[in-house]
């Protein structure tokens, strides 16, 4: 049991695995921040009605939330790498919590801009005082008029009030801000030692010595940058082709004269060849030479992705 915990632990290393997600991570987190302050600036307006603020304060912190979460989902390549796996090869080459983990980390890059929303959201304060203002008890505010109620605690956001509450609003707001903002700095707490506990999970359960891991980081980006280099030109020469095969000639500028000339196209790869390059990988050695990739897999004729006599299954990454 330890061993299987152990073993699914290791695929948390496709969390962090290079410092390039970092970057990313920060980058995404920096734009979803000026995101929210143009949001709240240009078109927040708290309705200061009694069962609208509610609502609205929500949905001003959860929708957008979740719309950024979608587009997390949708822009990580992993996403479609295990759609590719469960369609073509379905989930047999791994254990149901390693297809948890890899699935986890897919939601986990995800999340990156959402919970920045949120916390800046928080931080701010506008939206959380919108929508509970009307639930601030009367009786909590010291010799609060009794004639007055939820319709008027809920229009203290727009400052539409009487001058005899503007105290009380001053109060009900201040109190509210700082709960938004406690909410806040415990979010930012929580994922800060997430994030620690899940980079201690990855050093300590990887196999992988801290320099192998680095240049295996190093191998996809570039195997990545090349392929889609290359693939962009031999489509493009392969469309050439077709163009001047209908027509009977072809547009080409220079540039892609000397592409044709160089680099010449003979056909296509079988969808075959791009199933099998195409997945979830499973990090093995055969004959206790690494494989880095799918490609790198194909590209040496090793058949299957479980474990064999020659090939030592490790840990999971989607690339």
């Amino acid at each position: 049991m330890a061993a299987l915990i152990a073993e699914n632990f290791r695929f948390l290393s496709l969390f962090f695995k290079s410092k390039d997600v970092m970057i990313f991570n920060g980058l995404v987190a920096l734009g979803t921040v000026g995101s929210e302050e143009l949001f709240s600036v240009v078109a927040f307006h708290c309705p200061c009605s009694p069962a609208r603020n509610y609502i609205y304060g929500l949905a001003a912190i959860g929708v957008p939330a979740l719309a950024l979460f979608l587009i997390g989902v949708i822009w990580n390549n992993h996403t479609w790498n295990l759609v590719a796996e469960c369609h073509k090869r379905g989930t047999k080459n791994f254990s149901a919590a390693a297809t948890f983990l890899l699935f986890g980390s897919i939601m986990g890059r995800a999340a990156v801009a959402p919970v920045t929303w949120s916390v800046i959201s928080l931080l701010r304060g506008e939206a959380y005082i919108c929508a509970l203002s009307e639930f601030v008890k009367p009786s909590s505010l010291d010799k609060f008029p009794a004639e007055y109620g939820a319709e008027v605690l809920a229009r203290f956001p727009c400052r539409d009030v009487p001058a005899n509450l503007t105290k009380f609003r001053d109060e009900v707001t201040r109190r509210l801000r700082y709960e938004s903002q406690l909410f806040g700095w415990l979010l930012i707490g929580i994922v800060a030692v997430l994030v620690f506990l899940t980079k201690c999970l990855k050093h300590c359960c990887s196999p992988l010595s801290y320099r192998q891991e680095a240049y295996w980081a190093q191998y996809r980006s570039n195997e990545d940058k090349l392929f889609r280099r290359t693939a962009e030109v031999h489509s493009r020469i392969l469309a050439a082709k077709n163009v001047k095969h209908f027509f009977g000639f072809v547009a080409l500028d220079k540039e892609e004269k000397e592409l044709v000339q160089e680099f010449p196209v003979e056909g296509v790869q079988p969808s075959p060849q791009w199933n099998a390059i195409t997945g979830v990988y499973i990090y093995r050695e055969n004959k206790g030479f690494p494989l880095y990739s799918r490609l790198h897999k194909w590209a040496k004729g090793v058949e299957g992705n479980g474990p064999t006599p020659e090939g030592h299954e490790l840990l999971f990454l989607a690339s």
